[in-house]
């Protein structure tokens, strides 16, 4: 994205990349999942076909199930599509790409494949590696197809019998959730006491209803302790798994390039960056995940506009208060923003509603099961939305008329005044905001 605009403006860019363009989002990680979830999703409705008035006549003895090889074809498709439309991008905007690994010499100067290029301005986006834990055993199983990472993951040519899942935040999640509806025994170890890390307790608890529902075991509050050839240990037994996903988190790439050779400032193991993306070195920028600040490709989108924009000397500062949150399973859950323990931890003197999806007439038309809720948080003292938490069909597309809600600091009577299409999922936020 950097590179792209930066090439727009008529800056002289030179792209280096080691492996794909595109990063981990494209190659590894939202799109290449978002292809495989959708897959997930089409099996399970049609499978549930009936509650819907689709009776499938399937001959004596066959099943429906996943063509899991296809899915997989399918996925590399999508993303060989998407890759070569940044190839275009870039050409478009005269970016000079190089492949191989960058070393930074100075500041000034960045070697690749033997030469040696030279530029103003240095901006570093190299993004961020699974986190491996030293955990007993780890060794004898990762990189040797029985503990996977989500790169790994997502080029299995077989649905394994059982799946541990190590992690339960986005990326455990989704992967439990596609493998789940794919025919995988799932069950997932989480170290905390709830599901998907920060997000809001009430929506937490009903996204790990539905999927216990769904068949996938949760061990909750629970440490992992060794892994050995065929099982996992934790503390207080352990269970048999023909594969294991690792997904504990991921950290930034510092790593390895050079970064020691310009004595950057860097702070949790991540480079240190102001808002406009300067570290501390003068001409020098990091977005993205290695600067460690909010670690989702939309994120580092707006990041590395900022970066640019003030490259060229344009107003423009980085914000983080309306970056939404997705979890691509079925359900969905989208959110932004504060929430309610959030808003207690800083002291906001809040008040928070939440409404079941069933408001929403659309809602009710498309779905059988009635567990969809909207939560709004706002500050009591301004009555403007500080949080907007989504669960159901739709959350991911609806979050972004929540984001705007919230950057923008629009209050409950401004919002009351906007006119919603009917019959949509997105009215939902109207009803809720008529009971604060």
């Amino acid at each position: 994205m950097a590179a792209e605009r930066a090439g727009h403006a008529g800056f002289k860019v030179l792209l280096i990349e080691k492996r794909a363009l595109g990063g981990v989002c494209l190659n590894e990680g939202c799109i290449p999942s978002k292809a495989l979830l959708h897959s997930a999703k089409v099996l399970d409705y049609t499978r549930h076909g009936k509650d819907y008035g689709v009776n499938i006549e399937a001959a004596s003895g066959s099943i429906i199930r996943l063509d899991h090889k296809f899915v997989i074809a399918r996925k590399n498709k999508v993303v060989d599509t998407l890759v070569n439309g940044v190839k275009a991008l870039m050409k478009a905007n005269k970016v000079t790409v190089a492949y191989g690994e960058a070393s930074i010499i100075d500041s000034t100067h960045v070697s690749v494949g033997g030469e040696v290029y030279s530029g103003n301005r240095l901006l570093i986006a190299t993004g961020s590696v699974p986190v491996i834990p030293p955990i007993d055993g780890i060794d004898d199983g990762l990189g040797k197809g029985f503990i996977l990472t989500s790169r790994e993951i997502l080029d299995l040519e077989k649905i394994p019998k059982s799946l541990v899942v190590v992690g339960g935040g986005v990326v455990g999640l989704e992967m439990a959730s596609y493998f789940n509806s794919a025919g995988s025994k799932v069950t997932v170890i989480e170290m905390l006491p709830n599901i998907a890390g920060a997000i809001d307790a009430e929506i937490s608890a009903l996204l790990l209803k539905s999927y216990r529902e769904k068949g996938i075991e949760f061990l909750l509050d629970t440490r992992v302790t060794s892994f050995a050839k065929g099982s996992v240990v934790y503390d207080g037994g352990s269970i048999k798994a023909d594969k294991i996903l690792l997904s504990i988190g991921r950290k930034p790439l510092i790593d390895g390039f050079g970064l020691e050779n310009i004595g950057l400032v860097t702070e949790s193991g991540a480079v240190k960056t102001d808002s406009f993306g300067l570290t501390s070195l003068p001409n020098v920028y990091a977005v993205g995940d290695v600067n460690g600040r909010y670690m989702l490709a939309h994120a580092a989108y707006r990041e590395a506009e900022v970066a640019v924009n003030h490259m060229l000397g344009k107003r423009d500062i980085m914000r983080y208060d309306a970056v939404a949150s997705v979890i691509y399973t079925s359900p969905e859950v989208a959110y932004a923003g504060e929430t309610e323990e959030s808003a207690k931890v800083r002291g906001i003197d809040y008040a928070a509603v939440t409404v079941p999806m069933l408001y929403s007439g659309r809602y009710v038309a498309e779905n059988t099961a009635a567990d969809g809720v909207c939560k709004i948080i706002i500050d009591k003292k301004f009555r403007n939305i500080t949080g907007v938490h989504l669960y159901g069909s739709y959350a991911s597309e609806i979050i972004a008329s929540a984001c705007l809600m919230i950057e923008m600091e629009m209050c409950v009577e401004d919002v009351q005044k906007i006119i919603f299409p009917h019959p949509t999922v997105s009215e939902i936020i109207r009803e809720a905001v008529f009971r604060l």
